[in-house]
């Protein structure tokens, strides 16, 4: 189950871009091995093609650095790319990069996230638990002594995005 973000494409978004996206998700999918799952493929006007992988068991670069050759290879044998005019770029997703797919909640539980809801309102937590249309956090409401832990569920469908809080 995918989970995209709701914004609206951008003008220079042709469908060309839409079918190497398809092309490259065929290519790469059958590469994903383990715990290893598709995030998001995003294709620059400049044939720059970035995947994004993770994995349930946490993604090391030996991982990518191996699907990035394996798909590359197969992309020029294909010659999708004729004239070998293309970059490819495999990786996690990153810190400050949003969760997109259930999956990806599911393996951050117990980690402190950030969710802006639809109405632009944040709410920080530690995601407790995940259910098909909805998570559940703890938050800290009141200071000092006055502080005490509440439980909230929210629904996936009323959540914009949600991002990992890095703590130090």
């Amino acid at each position: 189950m995918y989970r995209r973000e709701r914004r609206p494409f951008p003008s220079s978004f042709t469908m060309t871009a839409v079918t190497q996206i398809q092309e490259v998700e065929a290519l790469v999918v059958p590469l994903l091995t383990d715990d290893i799952f598709l995030v998001s493929i995003r294709v620059k006007p400049v044939n720059n093609i970035r995947i994004f992988l993770d994995a349930d068991s946490g993604l090391g670069i030996e991982k990518c650095i191996r699907i990035n050759r394996a798909l590359y290879k197969i992309m020029e044998e294909k010659g999708l790319y004729p004239d070998g005019n293309f970059s490819l770029e495999v990786s996690s997703p990153g810190i400050g990069e949003p969760l997109l797919l259930h999956r990806q909640y599911v393996k951050n539980t117990g980690r402190m996230v950030e969710i802006t809801l639809e109405d632009n309102s944040k709410k920080t937590g530690k995601l407790l638990a995940v259910s098909a249309d909805a998570v559940e956090i703890e938050r800290s409401e009141g200071k000092g002594k006055k502080a005490v832990l509440v439980k909230e569920t929210v629904l996936f469908a009323a959540i914009r995005q949600t991002i990992i809080e890095v703590s130090f």
